[in-house]
């Protein structure tokens, strides 16, 4: 008996069932069975954040194809510098310019596998992600200097 509630307990433990994430984040992964696992999190300007995680066979993963595979919707523009997001998860609702004067835009953020937070130095289509590495957008306020990180990325 002991050893069929220890094992349950232990069951529990691995699939989160002893700790659930909050109500309003969201996670699943896609092409669970690959290899290596990289994982987007979207975090709204009310706080609400999404994440996903994609799994993949080779050794690193590209942003832009962890933004296409994640299935989170996201709309952006081309610019001379290269693609820019514009709207990610439906925020904002609707946008006529991807970076309107005085109005909150989508910050690019980056995690290494174990590391923290930094603010990415390169595009998201240039962002190269290894096994366990994240991609973050938070969408901030135009007076957030420097913007908060995203939320932080769960298993």
């Amino acid at each position: 008996m002991r050893a069929h509630l220890l094992a349950i307990a232990v069951l529990l433990t691995a699939c989160g069932g002893a700790t659930a994430p909050p109500a309003a984040a969201t996670s699943t992964c896609v092409n669970a069975q690959a290899a290596h696992k990289a994982y987007l999190v979207v975090t709204h300007l009310d706080g609400r954040s999404v994440q996903k995680c994609v799994g993949f066979a080779s050794d690193q993963l590209n942003g832009e194809d962890l933004m296409k595979q994640s299935g989170i919707e996201f709309q952006s523009q081309a610019f001379s510098f290269g693609k820019a997001v514009c709207q990610i998860d439906n925020e904002p609702d609707s946008f006529s310019e991807c970076f309107p004067k005085d109005k909150p835009f989508w910050a690019l953020f980056t995690e290494t596998a174990g590391g923290s937070w930094t603010g990415a130095q390169v595009g998201y289509t240039a962002v190269n992600l290894k096994s366990g590495e994240a991609m973050g957008w938070r969408y901030a306020s135009p007076t957030a200097s420097p913007a908060p990180t995203p939320a932080p990325p769960k298993e």
